[in-house]
């Protein structure tokens, strides 16, 4: 039996066992996904993050290896490929049943789950699985250097639409970007970067139109038809379309759990993490207060805090001993 049930893997999960670890705090970690990492590998591993503290660039993947390196001393146990369906509180704890039938008995819970269980949206185009089953049509990147010397459409008016605009066109035969709007909802800096390349002739910027209609034979894409808002349609040609629209999350069965919710996150004390039921903490996006920035190092951070409040929680007549990473050091240096 673990000290701490962490729900989700992805890059605050894995830092929360690192966080447990230093005060000496046993984790399993459960995740719906077959494979560490969350979003951060499942839909951007390529992707470069830039806010990182000492990394002035990594990639999504890049930072999934680095911090399971980080949790590795600790021996965490993974439950992947399954989801928490119910929890319920014992003398001991909690006992928590997954999908596959599994029961673990933490004495505390920390949920990480990002924005709970997610998946693109996709917009109603016909025969668009068939072109998904054939690979022409994709919702995230993974290996940017399968679209070197194609004519991609990339659809959507974003970070994600711009950030992976600007770094396949590095190798890109082409690129057609569609956005509804002529203002899109990205970081004035990659606006600019944009800008450059429609001048430089390596992108056609396309506003504001829709995607219409996708043409090819047996889920070979030939060509991409998009229609203007004001009626006007044309066909544009493409061997790829990557399509940006963001995604669709869905707490799923945490929302049952009683916990206080503000729409699809979880309020939390943030002096200690804990959510509206005793013993319950959380960290990352899923988390809900006064001031909240979403972002991956101010979840780092949230976590640290969970875990100390964790050790309060379990260990009520032991106050911990603080101490820093460098004088308390790892499990077989200390």
């Amino acid at each position: 039996m673990a000290d701490v049930a962490i729900i989700g893997a992805g890059p605050v999960g894995l830092f929360g066992v690192f966080a447990c670890g230093m005060v000496g705090l046993s984790c399993d970690v459960v995740d719906v996904l077959p494979h560490v990492g969350g979003q951060c590998r499942a839909l951007y591993p390529e992707k470069p993050i830039y806010d990182i503290p000492a990394y002035p660039q990594i990639s999504g993947g890049a930072l999934i290896d680095q911090l399971m390196a980080q949790a590795a001393p600790f021996q965490p146990t993974f439950h992947l490929g399954q989801q928490v369906t119910a929890l319920s509180t014992t003398h001991a704890g909690f006992a928590l049943t997954t999908s596959t039938g599994a029961t673990l008995t933490p004495r505390a819970v920390i949920v990480a789950a990002g924005c709970g269980a997610f998946g693109p949206n996709r917009p109603p185009l016909a025969d668009l699985e068939t072109f998904e089953a054939t690979g022409h049509v994709h919702y995230h990147v993974t290996d940017p250097a399968a679209f070197a010397d194609q004519t991609l459409v990339i659809a959507g008016g974003g970070d994600s639409a711009l950030d992976w605009t600007l770094t396949l066109a590095q190798n890109a035969k082409h690129i057609h970007l569609i956005h509804r709007r002529p203002r899109f909802r990205a970081a004035p800096e990659s606006v600019k970067r944009l800008e450059a390349l429609v001048q430089q002739g390596r992108v056609t910027l396309h506003t504001p139109y829709q995607l219409a209609a996708l043409n090819g034979d047996n889920g070979n894409l030939t060509a991409v038809s998009i229609a203007h808002l004001e009626g006007e349609t044309k066909a544009l040609p493409a061997d790829h379309l990557l399509l940006f629209f963001g995604l669709s999350m869905d707490l799923g069965p945490i929302a049952t759990w009683g916990l206080d919710l503000a729409k699809h996150t979880l309020r939390i004390n943030p002096a200690t993490g804990e959510t509206s039921t005793r013993g319950i903490f959380a960290a990352g996006d899923i988390v809900h207060y006064a001031g909240k920035l979403k972002l991956i190092l101010t979840g780092f951070a949230e976590m640290s805090r969970a875990a100390h409040s964790v050790y309060d929680f379990l260990n009520p007549d032991q106050p911990l001993h603080f101490e820093y990473s460098t004088s308390r050091g790892l499990p077989g240096n200390r």
